[in-house]
Parts: C-alpha cells; sequence; structure tokens
C-alpha cells in the first residue's frame, strides 16, 4: 500500500484518500481575454508526462479535501516531497540527486 503524507493535516495516509490532479505549476494565460486558441490548447491539454521525476497536484479527498503539491518518482510512484499549494516549486534535479535516482 502506498502512503502519502497530506502537509495541511500533517498525517500520512492510504493512497485512496487521495487523488492525482495532474501537473503541477501550470500557469493560467495572464490575459484570459487575449489568449489565442494556442495559447489555451497549451494550457488546457499540454502536460510534459515526465518519466522519472516529477511535481504533481494532489488532493486530500477524504481529509481536509485541500489541494498540495508533491515531487513523485513516476516509475517507482516513491514521493520524495510535498508541500502547499502556493510555494515555490523545487529544484526536481537537486531532489533526484539526493534520492539517488
Amino acid at each position: 500500500m502506498l502512503l502519502i503524507y497530506c502537509p495541511y493535516c500533517q498525517i500520512e495516509r492510504a493512497e485512496i484518500e487521495f487523488r492525482c490532479g495532474g501537473e503541477a505549476h501550470i500557469a493560467r494565460p495572464s490575459d484570459p481575454e487575449k489568449a489565442t486558441d494556442d495559447d489555451w490548447v497549451e494550457f488546457l491539454y499540454m502536460r510534459s508526462n515526465t518519466k522519472g521525476i516529477a511535481a504533481e497536484r494532489w488532493r486530500h479527498i477524504h481529509g481536509c479535501g485541500r489541494f498540495f503539491n508533491a515531487v513523485r518518482d513516476t516509475v517507482s510512484d516513491e514521493f520524495l516531497k510535498v508541500y502547499k499549494t502556493g510555494e515555490a516549486k523545487p529544484d526536481l534535479e537537486a531532489i533526484a540527486r539526493e534520492a539517488g535516482k
């Protein structure tokens, strides 16, 4: 069973309490009225789909209900870091080096 730590509840719970919300740190077009169709396609559909270390959004649906971010190895499913929404994106390469990935 995969255990995930919620930075808001400050507790580690089973994966069935969480849902992945996709890639983290996707910036919405700064001026939606002036955004082109290509800008919206990029924002809504295009993702890096990284094999390895990736920053993702997660939601603790059966707990506090809040979104948070996590750095996860998509190959091993290992969570390397969790942090609250709004915090800066960590250096993924440094985290990978620390984890020996």
